[in-house]
């Protein structure tokens, strides 16, 4: 009699169990994969959104971006970096500062809240121990409570 060829059933189920075990151990690790692409993108917004700051804050000091005498001369808020600001020295009030193209979001909050919304706010006037949101937006920060892989709090960076 001719034997039939293929895969017994105990053959089967040791290669099932073997996927299993593999699977299992390679989970840890693509959560820790996304975890770290995580934490690069919110390293890279909070850079990105620190620079514009920093260059509206620049602007209105040369005198390209009007300000009141009483203003900090900080953005009055997250979209004005994106919505463009008028040069104060066109006479045709063109706007033409644009800092940013488009505001990045925190990767860490919710994905159905507007990108100016997962951000916590820092004021100008706000002390850097209680910071809170005023009149301008001095510092920004993630509002999420987590610990990053480096033990420090996402929201301390």
């Amino acid at each position: 009699m001719r034997r039939a060829r293929g895969f017994t059933l105990i053959e089967l189920i040791a290669v099932v169990a073997i996927m299993g075990i593999l699977v299992a151990a390679a989970r840890p690790m693509i959560e820790l994969a996304h975890r770290r692409s995580q934490e690069f993108a919110l390293r890279d917004a909070l850079r990105t959104l620190r620079t514009a700051i920093d260059g509206y804050k620049r602007l209105s000091d040369e005198g390209a971006i009007a300000k009141p005498p009483d203003a900090s001369g900080y953005p009055p808020s997250l979209e004005a970096l994106a919505a463009g600001v008028p040069d104060a020295r066109d006479a045709q009030g063109r706007r033409r500062h644009y800092l940013l193209r488009r505001l990045p979001r925190d990767p860490f909050a919710d994905p159905a809240l507007p990108a100016t919304e997962t951000w916590a706010l820092r004021s100008h006037a706000s002390p850097p121990d209680d910071p809170q949101p005023g009149a301008d937006v001095f510092d920004i920060a993630s509002r999420h409570g987590a610990t990053a892989l480096d033990g420090t709090r996402y929201s301390q960076w």
